[in-house]
């Protein structure tokens, strides 16, 4: 099955796995779920994610059985799960900090929670090698937690909440542990062993990158609510609102007023001495409306001659650099004081700086480059 085949919520007759209906949550005067409807779909990685404080944990912990709505039902394969204990609960739930126990082996600490619920011993042997092969960790089986490295922590505290097969695995924040390096090279792991065994992945982080990269869908959180729903790529390419934009990766917004000047096409008036950017939406707008457009600094090409024939051009001056190795970013200050940031790769081996601080440089991007956003 390919990634891009995968697309059960596209499927008006898929069921959902997990399905909250209007569910609130307050904890005294605080509201942390408001009013929250979303369907979860078997073997989906489904991310939720979002700053601080947003509600992203509080959902996990509703699921987990740790906390109780206030008002709402949500649904596991179609069971009322609100009033069943945790334990009794077909999920299981992978701690940030592993929770492993460091008196047992990597081997017992698998086998813990199968011996818990009265396995036969056989099957236990069977199950606990499997998960060991699972997450190649057969050498390191007899060592304790501690003789291992944080990484490989990581991989037995998924085997074990593996082992037990559970219909839905809830990772909360599972690699902020990590260095940097270690956490990509383990996301892609988690996207393997999540592929290899069909459950349903739902994990909670505030990195962006991380969300990107292992999720089916993103859920975008803010202030308890969902801002959107949809693809990695969706979200990147066509955000729903200036915070979703601006939420994820880098992004320019220009406020203006819309003018339609074609079908599905828009003048953007943002500058008073300045000819109006022209930008394509399928959204309508009306003459006058405010607007926002969103434009990602790789689609802004920057150069030191005008460009002829460009949609959309803007002059100004190179206010800073930043290089990052494989890109550089400048940031161009426009006459109006505002900064646009256009990105550059770095192909060659020594960067030769094309621009410099203080450069007059010329700004340009297609009509579609952008996208036109109401709020």
């Amino acid at each position: 099955m390919t990634v891009s085949e995968f697309e059960p919520w596209n499927d008006p007759e898929a069921k959902p796995l997990i399905h909250f209906q209007n569910v609130t949550k307050r904890f005294g005067d605080f509201t942390a779920i408001d009013d929250l409807t979303i369907d979860i779909y078997e073997k989906e990685f489904y991310a939720l994610l979002g700053p601080s404080g947003c509600g992203k944990t509080t959902l996990m912990r509703m699921l987990a059985g740790f906390e109780t709505p206030t008002e709402g039902t949500i649904q596991l394969a179609g069971q009322d799960i609100v009033g069943v204990p945790p334990n009794k609960r077909a999920t299981n739930m992978m701690f940030q900090s592993y929770a492993l126990f460091p008196h047992l082996s990597i081997w017992e600490n698998i086998a813990f929670g199968l011996r818990r619920e009265g396995m036969a011993k056989d099957k236990i042997n069977d199950r606990v090698e499997e998960m060991l092969r699972l997450t190649r960790m057969e050498k390191f089986a007899r060592r304790k937690p501690h003789q291992v490295s944080g990484g490989q922590r990581q991989r037995v505290a998924l085997a074990r909440s593996l082992a037990k097969a559970p219909k839905l695995l809830l990772l909360d924040e599972p690699l902020g542990a990590l260095d940097k390096k270690l956490r990509q090279d383990t996301q892609f792991e988690l996207m393997d062993i999540q592929e290899k065994t069909g459950t349903t992945f739902v994990i909670v982080t505030h990195d962006q990158e991380e969300a990107m990269t292992v999720a089916s869908r993103v859920a975008v959180m803010d202030h308890g609510q969902i801002k959107q729903v949809a693809t990695p790529a969706h979200i990147y390419e066509a955000p729903n609102s200036v915070y979703v934009a601006d939420f994820i990766g880098e992004v320019n917004i220009i406020d203006g007023t819309a003018s339609p000047n074609g079908e599905d096409t828009y003048a953007v008036k943002w500058c008073d001495n300045h000819a109006p950017l022209n930008a394509a939406s399928p959204l309508p707008f009306s003459e006058g409306q405010k607007c926002h457009l969103a434009i990602r600094p790789e689609k802004v090409s920057i150069s030191a001659d005008k460009p002829e024939g460009a949609a959309n051009m803007v002059q100004g001056k190179v206010h800073d650099i930043a290089y990052l190795g494989n890109i550089s970013t400048y940031y161009v200050e426009l006459p109006t004081g505002a900064i646009i940031k256009a990105q550059t790769a770095n192909t060659r081996r020594i960067a030769r700086r094309s621009f410099t601080w203080e450069d007059t440089v010329w700004l340009s991007w297609t009509a579609t480059a952008g996208v036109l956003l109401a709020e």
